[in-house]
């Protein structure tokens, strides 16, 4: 397994390959054939970014029973999709905003799907995960008090900043029974494995791909465990998913 990366090293937004503690700059996105171009550096003296830079983030709601029920919703019987627009992406170490209009954010620890190939309306034979580059950590941070008071979910999810990404990409895994944590300020809040969610990754994609065009590095998160609650300026909120890392952002108010 490899972890990709765009990291920041005093020259612009860059490509990456992670090796334990140096990476290996790429002469452009993985997903555009990029290769290592020779240039080495430590990992400790770059600043990590979001590692893919997506044309949507498409999110499946209530895809884990106990969160469903948390909530006060039945289990839906077909996939939920919405939308977080690209301005919501932030990456490792960045800080998550929140907005002065809304008194509860919560956290929401995912798994996220990052796409590699352009896909649309899948034939049967297909098989959806061949459409996969990798897999990463999502934090689908959620303004819940618009999100009820709205009843549809744009504006409680997209705010800026919304969407942590991070911290690589990783391929080759078999992402179908992998643990999913959320920590706040270290203490855990959310517990769950993939192989607990209604639907599954290859229904997921299939199912986004009959409504909508995927792109390369187009991102799906598939899903909350139960156990979400509120932020405060002053957290550190990590989501950490089995064989991917620890996706870590402090907490701040609007200013």
């Amino acid at each position: 397994m490899e972890g990709y990366c765009r990291f920041e090293a005093g020259d612009g937004p860059r490509y990456g390959v992670v090796e334990g503690e140096r990476v290996l700059q790429l002469t452009s996105a993985p997903g555009a054939g990029g290769t290592p171009m020779g240039a080495v550096h430590d990992l400790s003296a770059v600043r990590l970014l979001a590692p893919s830079e997506p044309t949507k983030i498409v999110c499946i709601g209530r895809n884990y029973r106990e969160h469903a029920a948390e909530l006060g919703n039945e289990p839906p019987k077909e996939p939920l999709i919405f939308l977080k627009p690209p301005s919501a992406v932030i990456g490792p170490e960045e800080a998550i905003v929140c907005p002065a209009i809304s008194k509860r954010v919560d956290h929401e620890g995912e798994l996220g799907i990052v796409i590699g190939q352009r896909c649309r309306r899948l034939k049967p034979q297909e098989n959806p995960l061949d459409y996969v580059f990798g897999y990463t950590c999502v934090n689908d941070v959620t303004a819940r008090d618009l999100q009820k008071a709205d009843v549809q979910f744009t504006r409680g999810k997209g705010f800026d900043t919304f969407c942590p990404i991070g911290p690589v990409i990783v391929r080759g895994m078999d992402a179908r029974d992998l643990a999913v944590e959320t920590y706040v300020n270290g203490e855990r809040r959310q517990a769950g494995r993939t192989s607990e969610m209604i639907f599954g990754l290859d229904a997921i994609i299939r199912f986004i791909t009959d409504v909508m065009t995927l792109e390369p590095g187009d991102v799906i998160a598939t899903g909350t465990p139960s156990g979400v609650g509120p932020l405060k300026p002053g957290d550190v909120v990590e989501v950490v998913v089995e064989g991917i890392g620890r996706l870590r952002n402090p907490v701040v108010a609007e200013s």
